[in-house]
């Protein structure tokens, strides 16, 4: 190819990329104005006033999303992906797969209660988010894969595992949402010990491991409440 016609390409690339970081500012500004009203708990506002918070055209909405709901899952996703990489750095030390999924699973369930408003967002959105090449479920089929190649844990398909860890997970949030009476710190590690048990680890062990001291949670609800309310997960 000579010289004019590679110049003719890059110069036909310029507008095209352009319009496409026109296009991610303008999604990451929805996000952004999603995820702040999620943290109000203002979920039933009108699509203008999404916009008008975003300040982009009432046009640009479908060009990203087809729904408010779309958008609200969306945000929840992001917000996700940031509360999942934090988890990512507090169990970066522990060695023992099973111990990470564990302490994950834990922190996650104490979320609920601690962050209501977008935890109703999670529950609304779970089927979507339960194989989400995204947020959470990635990060917790990593660790469930590489406890099952450890011997840690003792199942042949980690996506089924990933599925009883997920309908778990959000099962446990409704009922902490419907029973506000009962301890959520209690109930989300019997849960986890259970999981860790229908996974093959032994009763001893599986005790063991959700007695462990959790890691300070303030960082990490304070990592939900800012991905969630002014967009930063983008």
């Amino acid at each position: 190819m000579d010289a004019t016609h590679r110049d003719a390409e890059d110069a036909s690339d310029v507008p095209v990329s352009r319009l496409a970081r026109r296009k991610m500012r303008t999604r990451a500004a929805l996000i952004g104005a999603a995820q702040t009203l999620i943290a109000q708990g203002r979920l039933n506002v009108p699509i203008l006033e999404i916009t008008q918070a975003a300040d982009v055209g009432m046009g640009s909405f479908y060009n990203h999303f087809d729904s408010r709901e779309q958008l609200y899952e969306a945000a929840v996703t992001d917000a996700l992906d940031s509360y999942g990489a934090l988890l990512d750095s507090v169990t970066a030390s522990i060695t023992d797969p099973a111990e990470a999924f564990a302490t994950s699973f834990r922190l996650t369930g104490r979320l609920f209660r601690e962050r209501p408003q977008e935890s109703a967002l999670l529950l609304a959105n779970w089927n979507a988010l339960m194989l989400s090449d995204r947020g959470l479920s990635p990060r917790a089929l990593r660790d469930i894969t590489a406890a099952i190649d450890d011997g840690r844990f003792r199942l042949a398909d980690p996506e089924l595992a990933l599925v009883l860890a997920g309908g778990a997970l959000f099962g446990l949030g409704t009922l902490l949402r419907e029973r506000p009476e009962r301890d959520d710190a209690a109930a989300v590690d019997e849960v986890a010990q259970n999981l860790l048990r229908v996974f093959g680890v032994t009763p001893a062990r599986a005790r063991a491991l959700c007695e462990k001291p959790l890691p300070e949670m303030s960082s990490l609800k304070q990592s939900f409440a800012d991905g969630v309310g002014d967009g930063s997960a983008q």
